[in-house]
C-alpha cells in the first residue's frame, strides 16, 4: 500500500520501507507474527504490536534482521483516514504476477490514491504521478470507471482539462454532484482550476492533521511511559 505499490503502478518512487495494510483480527495477527519471525524482525518504535493499536489506526514499525532483508523496515496498518475497511480493500485489490511467478496483492489504485491524501509533502507529487501514469497507460477506449477516477482524482490542470474535454458529459455530471472544480476544467479556466486544486489539497492536509492529532498524542504518551 506504499511506495512499492506505486512502483508497480508505474509511478516510480524511491522507498526505504515496505508498507502493508492487513486484516486486524487475532488469527491474522498470529500469521503476521510468524512472518516477522521468519524475517527476524522486531518492533522498533511505539506502539507495540497489538490489535488495539492497529484497530485505532496506528502503524506498527518493524526492522528486519534476516540476512536477505537486513535493515529493511516493514510498516503495518489496518485502518486509515478515508480508506475503506479491509474486506472492501481486499475485494477490489489488484493482483500482479511477476516473471518469476511471485504474486503481489496491491491496494487498488483508487484506494491507494485515497491513502496517499495525507499531510506529508512527499505524498502529493506521488498522487499526481499515479493518476497521470494510469491515464498514459490507457490504450484504446477507457472504461467508465477509469474516466470517473481521472475526473474525481486528477490533480493537474493539464490532465483535468484534457479529460473533461474528451468526456464532457461525465465531467458535467461530476461537476454538479461531487467536484465543482470540473466546471473550470470544462471552461478551460486554468487559473481558477489551479487555485481550486490547491485549496482542495490544503483541505485534505488539514483533515489529516485533525485525524492524527489524538493518535500522535497517544504515541507521545507511550514514548514517555517507555522512557
Amino acid at each position: 500500500m506504499g511506495g512499492q505499490a506505486c512502483v508497480f503502478y508505474g509511478a516510480a518512487e524511491f522507498s526505504r520501507d515496505t508498507d502493508f495494510v492487513i486484516l486486524a483480527d487475532a488469527a491474522n495477527l498470529e500469521r503476521l507474527l510468524m512472518a516477522m519471525a521468519v524475517l527476524q524482525a522486531r518492533v522498533i518504535a511505539v506502539p507495540p504490536l497489538s490489535l488495539e493499536y492497529l484497530q485505532r489506526g496506528h502503524a506498527v514499525h518493524f526492522r528486519c534482521q534476516h540476512a536477505e532483508a537486513a535493515g529493511l523496515r516493514v510498516d503495518v496498518m489496518a485502518r486509515m483516514r478515508g480508506v475503506a475497511e479491509f474486506a472492501e480493500l481486499w475485494e477490489r485489490r489488484t493482483t500482479i504476477e511477476a516473471d518469476d511467478g511471485t504474486i503481489y496483492e496491491l491496494m487498488a489504485l483508487p484506494d491507494l490514491v485515497q491513502a496517499k491524501k495525507t499531510q506529508r509533502e512527499k505524498d502529493w507529487p506521488m498522487l499526481r504521478r499515479l493518476i497521470e501514469a494510469d491515464r498514459i497507460a490507457c490504450v484504446g477506449t477507457p472504461s467508465a470507471a477509469q474516466v470517473q477516477f481521472w475526473l474525481r482524482e486528477g490533480r493537474t490542470v493539464a490532465l483535468l482539462v484534457e479529460v473533461a474535454r474528451a468526456f464532457p458529459d461525465e465531467a458535467r455530471q461530476l461537476a454538479a454532484q461531487v467536484r465543482p472544480l470540473l466546471h473550470a476544467a470544462l471552461a478551460g479556466d486554468e487559473a481558477a482550476l489551479e487555485d481550486t486544486l490547491l485549496r482542495e489539497e490544503q483541505a485534505e492536509r488539514a483533515a489529516d492533521r485533525v485525524y492524527w492529532a489524538p493518535l500522535k498524542l497517544e504515541l507521545q504518551q507511550l514514548r514517555h511511559s517507555r522512557l
